[in-house]
């Protein structure tokens, strides 16, 4: 092969990651902008929702709000909570379910699911994250 045909196909290479690599950090970042504004308005108020109910059946749990996630945390076991985190490491970024249970000798079994399915982040309610909630809270409180 010709060395000028190879670098023009090289930087060619190149110059299309780049393009590939902006692109992606656009679609991130509308989704993290989206995904923040899901926490805010509906995965928190839906999580302190839950709180309630679940005090109310004598079960205690603490609402965290660490950087990027929001979490229902049980007040005696810190390792067994349920998150909702935003993954970004894959073709599309999507809101993700992780459930955490400390069982004793079993140690920590972590199970995460997504929330909306291939639906846009922007387009993620209550509807998406409550069948989640209600699916997977018995799972922290059953022993």
């Amino acid at each position: 092969m010709d060395v000028s045909d190879l670098r023009k196909r090289i930087l060619r290479a190149l110059d299309d990651a780049r393009k590939d690599a902006s692109s992606r950090r656009m679609v991130v970042d509308q989704a993290t902008r989206a995904y923040e504004e899901f926490l805010e308005k509906v995965a928190v108020p839906l999580l302190r929702q839950t709180q309630a109910v679940l005090k109310a059946e004598g079960q205690l749990f603490a609402v965290q709000t660490p950087a990027g996630s929001a979490r229902l945390v049980s007040e005696r076991t810190p390792l067994t909570f349920l998150e909702i985190v935003l993954d970004a490491s894959g073709a599309q970024p999507e809101i993700l379910g992780r459930v955490s249970v400390a069982r004793g000798r079993e140690g920590v079994i972590i199970q995460e699911r997504p929330i909306a399915g291939s639906k846009p982040i922007a387009e993620a309610g209550e509807e998406d994250l409550a069948p989640f909630l209600i699916a997977e809270v018995s799972k922290l409180v059953v022993r």
